[in-house]
């Protein structure tokens, strides 16, 4: 496997050694040996995948406090823009993202530590998105950023007209209003 560092820190691009030969391909998704060498220490505890359409946008999202989760995600079908938002309020880096193409062909993954929002946009007819988190979902400590929030910028690859999205993540908080509930935590 290959760990690539990108421009936030903890933010990682994991290529996996693909085996192919007139059968198909294989390879090793994850491997905690490999993992805890480069860094990712993480334990994972619960598995999610979800299936979209072009254009569909999910995110921003994240868990706050105690119920923070790190993650670990890739495509086993389509393509998709994923993006990770550095949302530690001490961080140099707070309120940048990373965008990086996921797809089935590439066989690309992305570790997200805890502290991020996350989100993706689907670029092909449809995706199928798979990925390990390291702490159990609680709804009491759900955020959302809204994916259009003008102080992140993120270029999802998604024409205007075309975006679908849930109405939970049309009437999402914007950046500075995480500032507030973050400090609301640390009391």
């Amino acid at each position: 496997m290959n760990f690539i560092k990108t421009a936030i820190d903890g933010v990682k691009i994991v290529e996996p050694k693909i085996f192919e030969d007139e059968r198909g391909y294989f390879f090793e998704s994850y491997n905690e040996l490999e993992f805890f060498k480069n860094g990712i220490t993480n334990r994972f505890v619960q598995d999610n995948q979800s299936k979209s359409s072009y254009g569909v946008i999910r995110g921003l999202h994240c868990q706050l406090g105690e119920h923070a989760q790190a993650k670990l995600v890739r495509v086993l079908q389509g393509k998709v823009l994923d993006v990770a938002v550095d949302a530690r309020l001490k961080s140099p880096t707070f309120g940048q993202h990373v965008a990086v193409e996921l797809s089935a062909e590439n066989q690309r993954q992305l570790f997200i530590p805890r502290g991020f929002l996350h989100g993706f946009s689907v670029l092909s007819e449809t995706a199928v998105f798979a990925y390990k988190c390291d702490n159990l979902y609680c709804k009491e400590s759900e955020f959302g950023i809204r994916y259009d929030d003008p102080e992140i910028g993120v270029n999802w690859q998604i024409p205007a007209a075309k975006i679908i999205t849930s109405e939970k993540d049309r009437m999402a908080n914007k950046l500075q209003d995480l500032i507030l509930k973050e400090k609301s935590y640390e009391r």
